[in-house]
């Protein structure tokens, strides 16, 4: 249900490379397929430096419908996904956690959403401790639709 294309519409997250290149936001589109039933596999096009760029990443069936894992390079690089939230339609609300350390993403079938479903996603960034000043929108316009070079992320 979660297949077909995404857009990123925001992000709450501590993370300290974000907040220092916050004015350089790109507009990022996601396309998720089911290749197994099971796994999703996401491809992610944004434009770094001007290039567009794929990156594609395995995000491997957990215990509990609903929860991922994205399993990175070296010990201790895993990070847990939960699809918080969705109506698979307009909407889809993910919660991504490292060690103690957790974002939430806000994906949309559009590059827009609903003030509803923006105001549902700063409720759930609040749940978890985090606050406006670490929630950043992204760029409504932009999209690369396809990638002039693509990354694997293991």
């Amino acid at each position: 249900q979660l297949a077909g294309r995404w857009f990123l519409v925001g992000m709450a997250s501590r993370c300290s490379y974000l907040a220092e290149h916050s004015h350089r936001l790109e507009a990022t589109a996601v396309t998720v397929t089911v290749p197994d039933g099971q796994s999703l596999a996401i491809s992610t096009f944004r434009k770094l430096d001007g290039m567009c760029w794929e990156i594609r990443q395995r995000y491997l069936p957990a215990q509990a419908h609903g929860r991922f894992l994205l399993k990175g390079r070296g010990y201790g690089s895993k990070v847990d996904v939960v699809v918080g939230d969705t109506d698979h339609t307009s909407y889809a609300i993910l919660y991504y956690q490292k060690g103690r350390s957790i974002s939430v993403k806000l994906y949309g079938r559009t590059s827009q959403v609903s003030d509803a479903v923006a105001e549902k996603f700063e409720q759930r960034v609040r749940a978890v401790g985090l606050s406006e000043d670490v929630t950043y929108y992204f760029p409504t316009y932009g999209f690369c639709d396809s990638a002039d070079e693509f990354h694997i992320l293991d």
